[in-house]
C-alpha cells in the first residue's frame, strides 16, 4: 500500500508539474515568457469579479468625489502617457475610505485600489502617481495571473506529499505542512521579484507621464515611517524592505536618467494634510 500511495503521489506531482510548465505566453508588453493559465479577457473578468468585495473589505469606495476623481485623473495619465494604454486591459482607479490601512493595490486585469490611510500620508501628486504607476505595473506585467498559476502548482505539489505521507496520520500531515511552507516561501521569493521590477516599471511610466520619478524614493521613505521602523523580516514578507527598494528605485532612476532628470519632470500638486491625520490630503490649486 505504501508503494500504490507513493505512485500515486508522483502522478499527481507529476501532472501538476507537467500542467504548469506547459503553460506559456509571451508577455506582449515586458517580452518576458510566462507560465500562465488565463487569457487576459479572463483576467479582466476575474478582477471586475473581485472588485467589490476588495472594496468592501476596505471601507467601500471613498466618499469624497474629489478624492476619488483625483485618483483617478493621476491613474488615467500614468496609464495614457507611460505605455500602458497599448495593452488590452482596462483600467480603473479607486479610493478607498479605510483610513486605517496603509496600502494600494492591483487586481488582474487593471483594477487599481489605493486607501485613504495611504493616501493621508502622501505629500504631492507625483508620489500618487508613483504608488499608481507601481500598480500599474503589476497589472501589465501579469504578476498575479502569474502567482495564481504558481499557486495551482503549489497546490497540487502539497496534495501530493500529503497523499506520500498518509499512511500515518500524524507523518503525513507533517509532511503536507513542510511541503506547504517551501512552496509559500517559493512564491514569496517570486513576490519580491515582481516588486522589483513592478517599481522598475514604475519609474519609467511615471517619468512618461511628466512626473519625477524621485518622489517614489519618497514614498519608501514615507511607508517605512508609517510602520513605525518595525515590521518582519524581509526574507518573509512579499513586499522587500523599503530601504532596498529605494535603492532598486534610485538605480532603475540612474539607468533611465544618466544625465540628470529632466527639468520638466515635476512633482505637481501640492497636498495639504496633517501627519497621522485620517483626512486625505486637498490638491492644491494650480
Amino acid at each position: 500500500m505504501r508503494r500504490g500511495r507513493l505512485l500515486i503521489a508522483a502522478i499527481v506531482a507529476a501532472i501538476s508539474l507537467i500542467s504548469y510548465y506547459s503553460m506559456r505566453q509571451q508577455n506582449p508588453y515586458t517580452g518576458e515568457v510566462q507560465h500562465i493559465s488565463m487569457d487576459v479577457d479572463q483576467e479582466i473578468a476575474l478582477g471586475l469579479q473581485m472588485a467589490p468585495q476588495m472594496a468592501q473589505e476596505m471601507g467601500g469606495e471613498d466618499s469624497d468625489p474629489e478624492v476619488r476623481r483625483l485618483v483617478e485623473q493621476v491613474g488615467s495619465r500614468v496609464v495614457d502617457q507611460g505605455g500602458a494604454e497599448r495593452t488590452a486591459y482596462q483600467f480603473q482607479f479607486h479610493a478607498l475610505a479605510d483610513p486605517q490601512t496603509v496600502n494600494a493595490f492591483a487586481l488582474p486585469g487593471g483594477q487599481i485600489f489605493i486607501t485613504r490611510g495611504l493616501l493621508g500620508h502622501l505629500e504631492n501628486e507625483a508620489q500618487l502617481a508613483g504608488v499608481l504607476a507601481h500598480e500599474v505595473g503589476h497589472v501589465v506585467a501579469r504578476h498575479s495571473a502569474a502567482q495564481i498559476s504558481k499557486s495551482q502548482l503549489a497546490q497540487g505539489l502539497v496534495g501530493a506529499a500529503g497523499i506520500a505521507g498518509s499512511d500515518d496520520y500524524s507523518s503525513g500531515q507533517h509532511t503536507a505542512q513542510v511541503a506547504a511552507v517551501v512552496a509559500q516561501m517559493m512564491q514569496l521569493r517570486y513576490g519580491r521579484h515582481d516588486e522589483t521590477q513592478a517599481d522598475t516599471m514604475g519609474v519609467r511610466m511615471m517619468a512618461a507621464a511628466g512626473y519625477d520619478p524621485r518622489a517614489m524614493i519618497d514614498v519608501m521613505r514615507i511607508l517605512e515611517s508609517a510602520s513605525g521602523g518595525s515590521g518582519q523580516p524581509e526574507f518573509m514578507s512579499t513586499h522587500p524592505d523599503p530601504g532596498n527598494r529605494r535603492q532598486v528605485i534610485a538605480a532603475a532612476i540612474q539607468r533611465e536618467f544618466p544625465n540628470g532628470i529632466p527639468a520638466s519632470l515635476g512633482l505637481g500638486a501640492t497636498f495639504t494634510s496633517e501627519e497621522n491625520s485620517a483626512e486625505v490630503p486637498e490638491a492644491a490649486e494650480r
